[in-house]
């Protein structure tokens, strides 16, 4: 089967809290990024905010399935390689791949262990804080990857968050080397601005003699580039990919195809969660692209995608949704 992206990516099930921001103050937790946590200090927060506000929703995440979920609803196909653990968190985000025409690794035996969960926190200001435990994604390897179907998909698709994982870093850079040698594009995400504060020589290292396509925000693109200009930071980004996407909150979104620049307007929408929107973002611009659509194009399907995710909670829509947003009258309806 020839897939749209093949993805690799940590596999997480999300749990959703709505809190206030006194909350974060209160259990000093650093606001608006993801942060890695123990099994431990994961379910020590999980009864509190249980108790406290009630779970809001609970889903199938992971920055690249979220992604790959988008693709596929659009329309495309897709392929997942992930790890997880032989519980019911696993149960559930198998089961979320399957009913959503996700493919993933058969290669790959479920191991003893706990599955990955991530808490996502929003607070009035719509600002997503995630507290994440890995379980055994922390561990994916080269053998979750699956060489048949990578081998036989137009863009690879490598999640930012992989990076902090030895096995998975060596895994996604062993990949990459892979689709170079066969002609498949690779594309990267930065996922979320930790990435860059903390790990930024780990991304250097995956990134190295660069990829086809770049996903960021404009705070990972200043990080990364130590430019606090943005029209710096993406010069500097023209340095290790050849195109890129850059989101710019209530700005819109910048594109680089290679040869000119584009600025993609923003859409104005009551935002209600930013869970998901770039993961959003990048799976409607990568539908796009690899089905027929210009750069100009499925940028702008991406900045209504996106917009249309962060007016609901939780980082999917509704699948119905998706055909919506390929409609001929959605443009007019923004």
């Amino acid at each position: 089967m020839k897939y749209d992206v093949y993805g690799i990516g940590n596999a997480l099930v999300d749990k959703e809290f709505e809190i206030e921001d006194d909350f974060l103050k209160e259990f000093s937790i650093e606001k608006g990024v993801m942060t890695l946590v123990d099994h431990e200090q994961q379910d020590r927060l999980l009864s509190i905010l249980t108790q406290r506000y009630g779970v809001k929703t609970r889903s199938g995440g992971g920055s690249a399935a979220n992604t790959l979920y988008a693709i596929s609803q659009f329309g495309g196909s897709a392929f997942y390689s992930c790890r997880v653990a032989n519980d019911e968190t696993g149960d559930f985000f198998l089961r979320q791949l399957g009913d959503y025409n996700i493919q993933t690794n058969k290669n790959s035996q479920r191991v003893e262990g706990v599955s990955g969960r991530c808490i996502v926190m929003v607070t009035p200001d719509a600002e997503r804080t995630m507290h994440t435990y890995l379980g055994v994604s922390d561990s994916i390897s080269i053998a979750e990857m699956d060489f048949g179907a990578a081998s036989n998909c137009e863009y690879m698709y490598l999640e930012g968050y992989l990076v902090t994982s030895d096995t998975a870093r060596s895994a996604i850079i062993e990949m990459k080397e892979f689709a170079k040698s066969n002609g498949i594009k690779t594309a990267m995400t930065f996922s979320d601005p930790s990435m860059l504060e903390y790990f930024n020589d780990n991304v250097n290292e995956v990134l190295s003699d660069g990829v086809d396509l770049l996903f960021c925000n404009r705070q990972e693109a200043q990080l990364w580039s130590g430019e606090v200009d943005l029209d710096k930071a993406v010069e500097a980004l023209k340095t290790v990919a050849k195109q890129f996407a850059v989101t710019t909150g209530a700005d819109g979104s910048l594109l680089w195809d290679g040869d000119q620049l584009m600025n993609i307007a923003p859409h104005r929408v009551p935002v209600v969660d930013t869970n998901g929107a770039g993961d959003m973002y990048s799976g409607a611009f990568l539908y796009g692209i690899t089905n027929g659509m210009g750069f100009e194009e499925a940028g702008s399907l991406a900045s209504m995608a996106s917009a249309t995710v962060v007016t609901q909670y939780g980082p999917r829509l509704d699948p119905k949704a998706h055909k919506q947003l390929l409609s001929p009258s959605w443009q007019s309806e923004v």
